[in-house]
Formats: C-alpha cells, structure tokens, sequence
C-alpha cells in the first residue's frame, strides 16, 4: 500500500490500473515514463469523432511521441500521421503505416531530405519560396502541399506561436503571385494547403480565425484535395487548480458548420485535415521519478530528484507547469503544502521542474510524478551529463505492463563512437 500525498489524476483515471508506481520502479527503475493505453485510445476516438462532417481524415503529429508501439495504437484506431523529419517518417512507416497515410511537413529541409519522403512517394508541405524551387527542381511534374502563414499565430510560449509576423514558419499570403508562377513554370499542381498556429490553445478562437483567413486564402486555388488546419489543441496542465480542458465539441460544431459552408462554395466536399498531437499523447503520459532528499538553502526548500531536465525538457525549455504527485510508504506522512522548489539532478542552475510550488515535503525513497508528460517529454529527453536516457513502459488495457523502450546503458552513450 502506498499514500498519493497530493493529487488525485492517476486515481481518478485508474491511471496503474493493477499495479502501483512502487512496482513499476522497482521492476523497471527511476526514473521511467509511463503510458496508459486507454487514456490514448480515448483521446484518439475524441480527435476521430471530432467533426461529423464526411470527409474528414485526423492526423496525429508524431512529434509529441514517436514510440513505435504507440504509433501501432494510432495506426489501429484508424488515424492518419504527419511527419516532420526523415526519422519520422521511417517510424511511421516501421509502424505499419501506408505511404498515402502519411504527411511530410518539414522546415528548412536539406535536399536529402526532401528526397527521402519522394523516394517512399510521400507527399509533402514546403512553407516557403526557397523550399518550393529546390522541391520543384527535385520533383517536377509532381503534386506538392505548402504551408501558408494565415497571419494569426497562439501559444502558451513565444517559442511555440508558429504563424504570425514573428515567426519562421510559412509562406506569406503575399507571395501569392510568386507561389503560382514557381507551380506553372515547374508542372507542380498544388493538391493541399496547410497551417499550423501554434501549440497549446486552450480558446479555439484564434484557431477559428486562422481557418477563416485560410479557407477564403484557399478559394484562389482550383486543384485542392485537402486542407490542413494543423494541429495546437492544448490540454489543462493545472488540473489540480481546476483547470478546464478545451471544449471539444463547441470547437467540432463549429468546425462542421465551416467545413459545409466551404465545400457549398468550393463546389465540392474537399477533404479536410488536422494534426494534434499534444492532446492525444498528453494526458496518457506521466514520469515517475525518485526523491533523493530535501535541503535548505537562505529561504528556499529544495527537493531533489532524479528527474533533470534530460528527462523532461518543457520546464526549462518553455517555463512549462506540470502538475504534480507524490506518493509514500510513510506511516501517516505529513500532508501540510509548504513551497517548495523541485529540482532535478543536472549540473546547471535551470534544472528546476517547480518553482516555489505547494506541496508536502517528502522524504528520501518517495516518488514524484510528474503529469502530463505524454507529448513532447520523451521525445525531447537526452543522454545529457551522459544520464542514459529512461525506460518506458505502458500500462495496456488488458492490465498488463509492457517494456516499449529498454532502458539505456553506459555502453548505448558510446555505441556510435566508432
């Protein structure tokens, strides 16, 4: 038995199902993320069965994960895949995916790149000027996507608003003149056109603007097969404060009134496309990592951990907040919240996974979780301070617990060392 000293997430979802995060450290160690199948399979049928409109074909951005077991899951429940990389791509396709059921929508991509995605016969987004020549001289008499900057971007983070005036992403508007003279010159039909605003909107309101501005954008072209209106739906990371998830079904209704109001003025049902994946992977993933011990420093509680930000990037990264847990094999533990300061166990001043944050003081051989580390936590860890990277494990439906990513060792850090 074990007390959870504060939070109630992984209770109220059934989050270890038949076991417990004591037994998942001590059979798997720390720290270790953890996936829960039925949490991703939800949010993967909610992203499905978004809109009711017919031809509708939901991506998920393999960015957020990119564990090939959890792409076996999405390929499973019937959704499609965008990429961003040449690596993506061979994951998707080591999945089980098809050709046709994959998106390539790279930035700043090498000529090696691009090549790779047209070998495997992958269609692929260019989003700017210089990228459409040098795709047009690799590829003519091709179909080809862009990305347009609709002129709204929204995000949590500076860092994460992809369109806008202050951003790398897209070709302007514009360039309109110039976009269609580089497709006649070359042969190019343009097939799709995409967008992506930027990651983690809890209002769809500027999302509903951007597809606005894209959509009357798009009437100017007469060969589309699709439109991608990106991805960026967010996810309440302070749960505990009684934060409240994106309204999922008002953004659908209103999505399905735009959808039908185009196709009547497109003359056809074109289809349409999104590319979530931060609120399909989030919520199924947590970090579980070890108390290594408190101290005090002038008027700062530490508490020290062995989640660096090796393990778990988006804190110091975005200033990100992570709701937290605790749990605890101390007869009655004190569950007084007092601040404190979490910290990880890199060799750098950042390393800080909570600043000042309320939470009863543990103690030494605790575990801390760390929610909502599904997307963009594994994906962005690294061997830094040469800390093998983490096991990880999923929690399937069955109750069963699956190793999906053995943990490194000091002989993987110099494996390619050759």
């Amino acid at each position: 038995m074990y007390t959870t000293t504060i939070g109630n997430y992984t209770k109220e979802t059934n989050f270890f199902n038949c076991t417990t995060p004591f037994e998942l450290i001590n059979e798997f160690d720390s720290p270790l993320y953890v996936y829960n199948e039925n949490i991703f399979r939800k949010r993967l049928k909610e992203i499905k069965n978004l809109v009711k409109y017919k031809n509708f074909v939901p991506h998920y951005s393999v960015k957020a994960n990119t564990n090939i077991h959890l792409l076996k899951i999405v390929k499973d429940e019937g959704l499609h895949v965008d990429t961003m990389s040449p690596g993506e791509i061979y994951m998707a396709l080591a999945s089980g995916f098809s050709s046709n059921e994959l998106f390539y929508i790279p930035n700043n991509a090498t000529q090696d790149d691009l090549n790779y995605a047209i070998n495997k016969k992958i269609l692929t987004s260019v989003d700017s000027l210089s990228q459409l020549k040098l795709y047009a001289e690799l590829n003519p008499n091709s179909n080809v996507a862009i990305r347009f900057n609709p002129g709204v971007g929204a995000g949590h983070h500076q860092k994460v608003v992809t369109a806008g005036k202050k951003t790398k992403f897209g070709v302007n508007m514009s360039e309109f003149d110039e976009v269609k003279k580089i497709l006649e010159e070359n042969n190019l039909t343009l097939v799709g056109i995409n967008q992506h605003i930027g990651s983690l909107f809890m209002e769809s309101d500027a999302f509903i603007e951007s597809t606005t501005n894209l959509l009357e954008f798009a009437k100017e072209f007469d060969t589309l097969e699709f439109i991608d209106l990106g991805g960026g739906f967010g996810i309440p990371y302070h749960k505990q404060e009684g934060q409240k998830p994106l309204d999922l079904i008002a953004l659908g209704d209103k999505l399905d009134n735009i959808f039908s109001n185009f196709a009547k003025d497109y003359g056809r049902e074109i289809q349409f496309q999104i590319e979530p994946g931060r609120i399909i992977a989030c919520e199924c993933g947590i970090v579980l990592g070890t108390v290594t011990g408190t101290k005090q420093n002038s008027d700062t509680t530490y508490v020290g951990c062995d989640i660096g930000f090796n393990v778990l990037a988006r804190p110091i990264m975005y200033d990100s907040y992570h709701d937290i847990e605790i749990y605890t094999k101390r007869e009655n533990p004190d569950l007084i919240n007092q601040p404190v300061t979490v910290v990880g166990n890199i060799c750098e001043s950042g390393d800080i996974l909570a600043k000042d944050r309320a939470l009863p003081l543990p103690e030494y051989g605790d575990i801390i979780a760390i929610m909502d580390a599904g997307a963009y936590g594994f994906a962005m860890s690294s061997s830094y301070n040469q800390r093998p990277r983490s096991a990880e494990v999923l929690i399937c439906s069955s109750g069963e617990v699956k190793l999906i990513r053995r943990r490194e060792t000091f002989e993987d850090l110099i494996a390619c060392m050759k």
